[in-house]
């Protein structure tokens, strides 16, 4: 159940996927708009100032042949003053021939400062000067350098009604007679260069034209013409551009107010050198100057086009957001599903698998796994809980048995001593029988509580073993002896085959000698009368411990050799579903037989304990009705003796193994070690 606040995994993906997308796309539409409009300019920037070289070029041409025809016209009419050519019929003549554009033609008399021909009035458009020229030549021909350009607002002729949309141009050149002496001076009014439109999209925009002293010469606005360009609204950035042309930069910038209407332009430049005079040389600044919107004309189409793009792709983005979202969220809100669901599921019932996803597939399948593994585990969880509940009713069972145990000596302790105490024995020989009872039930007590504490340091991580070299011979004879007086009581036979070629092995004598008699003391308590018990000590290898039923299952090395003690008997057996129960400690098999057998239920798991203290392990084999063998498994660490002395103690048989044969009677002497020495013969 969703608590307040959270939301689903879907709605969160497609918000995600929404806030990361729409910003990338929104900022690439405006990177690409931007670039666009960069490249834009950068073109602008070319074409303006390979215009501005351009204009400047055709310029500076235009006044070299505007200056050679003058020239030409210059000597031609010297030689015709002689011939009494009129003026008004040459300069009529000649400004048929002119270059195109040519305004007026005039023919001034230096003398008289007349105009004597004219094809424009008799308004003089240039005020010829005595200094212009030398009134006297020593050449008969006027030399090039002798023509003179100025601008028409530099003149002070009256200027001439045509507006100055354009570069307007006064070349005067003089005329000398034969003689050499100045009598005229040609000037010619010529528009070098006519002022073209800017039109939308065009890049070759307006010609601006500077004088180097600032002086404004051809400009797109007629009033601007004859000022200064210090007196312009934008007169630091118009002289930045002088001073860089001048320089010789060929550059591209942006200004605004160029006619005062608030709108950037754009504008690259150039300069020419223009020869005025023969001793003056004049740097012009020439200009091609275009609005902003003519270099962008284009760009209010790419914007239409990338702002119609950018909800195309708003869309699109956000029908696939929603489709990938969906698409990713689906499996999981399944899977989620799946797993609300699991407590009320059907055995046969499997997470959804069917998904394009391999990792999900995957996830699914895993959550297959952690559902069978749970159930398994619940399953062990069940099983150990009951367990643990008879257990518990087991160690309630062993704390009522082990209670009776101990007051069962007890009680026979009391009871002899108080006997003996109060005076109620008849003879010496009776108090005596009395006192070796209650130290009988003393020492069986001494044996209970020591099975305790073995059991409590063994949990606990405290027991240590004492490894000594000890004869496997005198260890099993020793055990057997010990249990013979309960085996004469039932008529049971015992038997003993020790391998005679075993020599004293590295081990825990006092364990291992406890471990032995506990088999031994449950063989002889479990086996009817006139049954058999027999005691076998032998080497014996890893694969023959694989076939028996043991508590420990860890993997064993079929050639690893072991010193196997194994204890055989003819009784009732164990049924095969309590052998579980076997090495458990305070548990014994069968509840009816601890009722008619005593015993704490400790032997057994004694044994298992100290045999895995050893490095070894505890096996058996069992049959309902036939009996039971159990093996002590035991790391081999044989510790050879000399040979002739063991040839001494145990000759060899004909067959390679000398046995010792022990009969259904083993005589007791009188070196048999006492029950506190040898150790605890608890019964399983």
């Amino acid at each position: 159940m969703a608590k307040p606040g959270q939301s689903s995994f879907r709605r969160i993906l497609l918000s995600r996927i929404l806030l990361l997308s729409i910003p990338v796309l929104l900022l690439g539409e405006l990177v690409a708009y931007k670039k666009v409009r960069d490249s834009m300019l950068a073109t602008a920037s070319q074409n303006l100032t390979e215009s501005a070289v351009r204009k400047g070029e055709n310029i500076r041409d235009l006044i070299e042949v505007m200056r050679s025809s003058l020239v030409s016209a210059s000597e031609d009419f010297s030689t015709k003053l002689d011939q009494a050519q009129e003026p008004q019929e040459f300069v009529t003549r000649i400004n048929r021939w002119l270059p195109k554009g040519v305004q007026c033609v005039q023919l001034i008399n230096v003398q008289t400062g007349q105009v004597d021909g004219s094809t424009c009035g008799n308004q003089a458009i240039s005020q010829v000067l005595d200094n212009l020229w030398p009134s006297q030549s020593q050449v008969m021909r006027a030399p090039l350098a002798g023509v003179r350009v100025s601008p028409i607002n530099q003149t002070r002729a009256a200027k001439p009604s045509t507006p100055l949309r354009q570069l307007d141009l006064v070349f005067s050149a003089p005329v000398y007679d034969s003689f050499g002496r100045l009598r005229y001076a040609l000037s010619v009014q010529w528009a070098v260069h006519r002022q073209e439109t800017s039109q939308p999209g065009s890049l070759s925009g307006y010609t601006v034209v500077v004088d180097e002293d600032g002086t404004i010469l051809a400009h797109p606005k007629a009033d601007r013409i004859g000022r200064n360009i210090r007196q312009e609204s934008d007169a630091p950035r118009l002289q930045n551009i002088v001073n860089s042309a001048i320089a010789g930069k060929e550059d591209f910038l942006q200004f605004v107010s160029f006619k005062d209407d608030n709108t950037d332009w754009l504008a690259g430049y150039n300069r020419v050198q223009i020869s005025a005079a023969s001793d003056e040389s004049r740097t012009w600044v020439v200009l091609a100057v275009a609005p902003l919107e003519n270099a962008l004309s284009g760009l209010e189409d790419i914007k239409q086009v990338l702002l119609i793009l950018t909800m195309g792709l708003l869309g699109a983005n956000l029908l696939a957001t929603i489709y990938i979202s969906r698409d990713l969220a689906r499996p999981l809100e399944q899977l989620g599903n799946y797993a609300l669901q699991i407590y009320h599921r059907q055995p046969s019932d499997q997470a959804p698998k069917d998904f394009r996803i391999k990792e999900i597939n995957q996830l699914a399948g895993a959550l297959d796994i952690m559902v069978e593994r749970l159930e398994d585990r619940a399953e062990e969880l069940e099983t150990a809980w009951q367990e643990a509940q008879a257990a518990n009713q087991m160690k309630s069972e062993f704390l009522a048995t082990t209670s009776h145990e101990l007051r069962t000596p007890l009680n026979a302790i009391f009871g002899c001593i108080g006997l003996v105490k109060d005076g109620c024995c008849d003879s010496r020989d009776e108090e005596l029988e009395l006192l070796q009872q209650a130290d009988e039930s003393a020492k069986h007590l001494l044996n209970i509580i020591n099975d305790l504490l073995n059991i409590a340091k063994i949990e606990a991580g405290q027991l240590e073993l004492s490894l000594q070299p000890v004869s496997i011979q005198d260890l099993c004879q020793e055990c057997l002896k010990m249990v013979q007086p309960a085996a004469e009581k039932k008529r049971l036979s015992l038997s003993i085959d020790v391998e005679k070629h075993l020599s004293r092995v590295a081990l825990d004598q006092l364990r291992v000698r406890q471990m032995v008699i506990n088999l031994l003391s449950n063989a002889v308590k479990f086996t009817p009368e006139g049954g058999h018990v027999k005691l076998s000590g032998r080497i014996a290898y890893g694969h023959q411990l694989e076939q028996d039923a043991r508590p420990d299952r860890s993997p064993v090395n079929a050639n690893t050799p072991y010193l196997c003690l194994e204890v055989t008997d003819s009784g009732i057996g164990i049924p095969p579903e309590r052998w579980h129960l076997l090495f458990r400690p305070f548990q014994q098999v069968d509840s009816s037989l601890t009722r008619r057998h005593e015993g704490t239920g400790l032997g057994l798991a004694l044994t298992k304990r100290f045999a895995e203290l050893h490095g070894g392990t505890v096996s058996f084999q069992s049959t309902i009705g036939k009996g039971s063998t159990f093996r002590i498994w035991l790391p081999s660490q044989e510790t050879q003796a000399p040979v002739e002395v063991a040839s001494a103690i145990n000759p060899p048989s004909s067959n390679g193994h000398n046995r010792d044969h022990v009969g259904d009677v083993l005589p007791r002497d009188a070196s048999e070690p006492s029950i506190t020495s040898v150790g605890s013969a608890t019964n399983g």
